[in-house]
């Protein structure tokens, strides 16, 4: 049981974040010719399962989630149902709300991959790390990195390079590749 502080958290963050996108939702099952009454039917359904949703924290695009929760519902009642009206499939095939956010497991490795580099830049040397986060992460200019710290621009430059060697060296003994979405194996 969900006690009251947690449930009135929920139902805040359903008022604040999914309620306002209702009638964008309402509109689409309207064109998608889904009566009123299952209409309310359906929205409910999407309240209920968002309120018993674990953790709302975890939920970047509520109204992606509102509209693809919906969805679900629908065609699972298409699925069920003996007759379907042509109108609501095509409506289905234009909303295409999975593609727009990345799978949760795709989330979770991005997460894991985007520590491990973390981890790599928070064991450069002090210099080469300030440098390095001043440069990639707040993206100013050589010029701006040496007159704030007051070294030269070649010294910017030399620890620029070290740092991204260093972390990529890091990176490839770990053997990860930033192109895949898991670290590599060989097969054999």
């Amino acid at each position: 049981m969900v006690d009251a502080d947690r449930q009135q958290q929920i139902t805040d963050w359903i008022t604040r974040e999914v309620m306002p996108c209702e009638h964008l939702v309402r509109a689409w099952l309207a064109r998608s010719l889904v009566g009123s009454a299952d209409s309310d039917d359906l929205i409910q359904e999407a309240y209920w399962r968002i309120s018993r949703t674990p953790s709302l924290e975890t939920i970047h695009r509520p109204d992606s989630y509102f509209f693809q929760i919906v969805r679900n519902l629908l065609l699972n009642q298409i699925r069920h149902a003996n007759v379907v009206r042509i109108e609501t499939v095509a409506e289905l095939d234009e909303l295409d709300l999975a593609d727009e956010a990345p799978s949760p497991e795709r989330v979770t490795g991005g997460r894991r991959d985007l520590q491990r580099v973390r981890d790599q830049i928070e064991a450069l040397p002090p210099l080469c790390r300030r440098i390095f986060e001043l440069r990639r992460i707040e993206g100013l200019s050589q010029r701006e990195i040496a007159a704030m710290l007051g070294i030269s621009e070649n010294v910017v430059e030399h620890n620029m390079a070290k740092g991204l060697k260093l972390v990529l060296e890091a990176l490839r003994r770990q053997k990860y590749d930033f192109g895949d979405l898991y670290p590599r194996t060989k097969l054999r």
